[in-house]
């Protein structure tokens, strides 16, 4: 199956070795459980032991035996080296370089190429790092879905970041390995991958994950710990503003039952607004009596289809007058649209259609439910400011999905939606707040349960609060809570100045 010629062996072993004695005895030798003597042989020959000898020699020294054949010889130099540090035979003498005419052989796909050369030093060091990172990564398989750009990848850690990853080129012709160090302050870099995800970063917070098909100098992941400002001192009249797509939420509710009120509690906002209840009339007053501290509650669920749509608003402060719909029939039968008005404000709950497969519903989403919903907007602004919040349904730009050129015909983001979310709300004065905050960040609240994105944070930024320009300076934070779970959105919220 492979060489004959062992990388080290019992004394036994030796006499019967055809390598020179005076060889052996130039590399060292240590002691293992002080019964068994371990030749050290060149790197050279090592490095020419096949996988399964090096996974059977490893396991026979109780080391870890899985990764690639690279990591394999790096792990077995390091156990080597640290032997001999420990019985106290110094380190091993090593060429400065491997001559060219004992080049390794590394496997590839189809043929065998040579590496390039390293000093002893380096290995030593390569050998550390592989060491230390195979216990700590996991690699997560890509889709089945072939993919011509690069995965992007970020570890944060509490003051440092390190990042490691393996680059294959799409054919297949070469590998290369990248590591780095990057400050908590920026919490985010990219390397690129195209046969495997690294989910070596805390998977308690994989939004964390710096994850992009094309991404552009300068991005860097949305992290919540690092980039929302400090809180408004008391004296800071403002108002705290949720919204949340709950896909369900009475399956919400029976699965976490208790999850409003936990993140009520946690987040001490004023005012909750949920897209996607799927509700009928007669589930909303038992969900309204569970609700401590929110007396003003105001529903509407979908007529059209049962168990389908619905908005609502939930807020501990009373409004001046609640509307329910854009007032045009043929838009509101859906329960997609809450209005309430308070002192400074209108403020909207929607929940935009979204054009379904095949786009279907395309036409009418552009053509009619985007225009009406924009004019409506307008209209209540020459009274006061006016702040819209939801699942809109639409990722703006490239930055705002994992993998734009993959989706270029799918609904939510297809040409026509992001033309019509620009010439129907953006074109009108009303401002992107999260894109306005932090117009460089990859920021998702949308994953897909079908593919597990949430795990490698491979998702679309769908929800949004746009408000009327005369106050978007009074923004103090819009941002993204992406560790509350229980569905496939994760709330977003707006701090507004008073």
């Amino acid at each position: 199956m492979g060489s004959k010629k062992r990388p080290f062996s019992t004394s036994s072993a030796i006499a019967k070795s055809n390598e020179p004695m005076g060889v052996a005895a130039e590399k060292g030798v240590s002691k293992e459980n002080g019964d068994k003597e371990i030749l050290v042989e060149d790197m050279e020959t090592v490095e020419k032991m096949t996988v399964p000898q090096l996974r059977v020699k490893l396991r026979s020294l109780g080391i870890p035996s899985r990764g690639t054949k690279q990591e394999l010889v790096a792990s077995l130099k390091t156990f080597l080296n640290s032997k001999l540090d420990d019985a106290g035979n110094g380190a091993v003498a090593r060429e400065d370089q491997v001559s060219s005419d004992k080049s390794v052989g590394v496997a590839d796909n189809t043929s065998k190429r040579k590496a390039r050369k390293v000093s002893s030093n380096q290995s030593d060091v390569a050998a550390s790092e592989v060491s230390s990172t195979r216990q700590t990564k996991k690699w997560v398989k890509k889709d089945n879905t072939k993919d011509t750009s690069v995965d992007i990848i970020v570890k944060q850690a509490e003051i440092t970041q390190e990042l490691s990853a393996e680059s294959n080129d799409i054919k297949g012709k070469k590998t290369v390995r990248g590591k780095r160090k990057v400050s908590s302050a920026t919490a985010s870099a990219h390397i690129g991958v195209s046969e495997g995800v690294d989910i070596s970063v805390n998977q308690d917070e994989p939004w964390t994950i710096f994850a992009h098909k094309k991404p552009k100098d300068g991005w860097i992941v949305y992290n919540p710990k690092t980039m929302r400002p400090p809180p408004l001192s008391k004296d800071t009249k403002h108002v705290k503003l949720l919204s949340w797509n709950v896909n369900g939420l009475r399956a919400l509710l029976k699965l976490k039952n208790l999850l409003i009120q936990q993140l009520a509690d946690r987040e001490d906002f004023d005012v909750l607004c949920l897209q996607e209840t799927k509700l009928q009339d007669k589930d909303v007053e038992a969900i309204k009596e569970s609700l401590s501290g929110y007396e003003n509650s105001f529903w509407t669920c979908s007529v059209a289809k049962l168990g389908y749509s619905g908005t609502a608003i939930i807020s501990r402060i009373k409004p001046l007058s609640v509307r329910y719909g854009l007032g045009i029939p043929d838009h509101d039968t859906e329960g997609r649209l809450v209005t309430v008005e308070f002192d400074y404000f209108y403020l909207l709950c929607g929940y935009v259609p979204n054009s379904g497969d095949g786009l279907r519903r395309l036409t009418y989403r552009i053509t009619e439910w985007d225009p009406s919903l924009g004019n409506y907007m307008k209209e209540l602004e020459k009274s006061k400011p006016v702040v819209l919040t939801g699942d809109l349904n639409c990722a703006h730009e490239e930055i705002d999905i994992y993998n734009p050129a993959g989706n270029k015909r799918s609904a939510g983001f297809t040409d026509e939606e992001r033309q019509s979310f620009e010439t129907n709300f953006l074109n009108k004065g009303f401002v992107d707040t999260f894109r306005k905050q932090h117009p460089g960040v990859v920021g998702y609240t949308y994953w897909g349960y079908r593919h597990g994105g949430r795990k490698t944070n491979k998702g679309w930024r769908l929800d949004y609060f746009l408000v009327s320009e005369r106050i978007a300076d009074n923004v103090h934070d819009s941002y993204i809570l992406p560790d509350v779970d229980g569905s496939d959105h994760s709330p977003i919220g707006l701090i507004l100045k008073l």
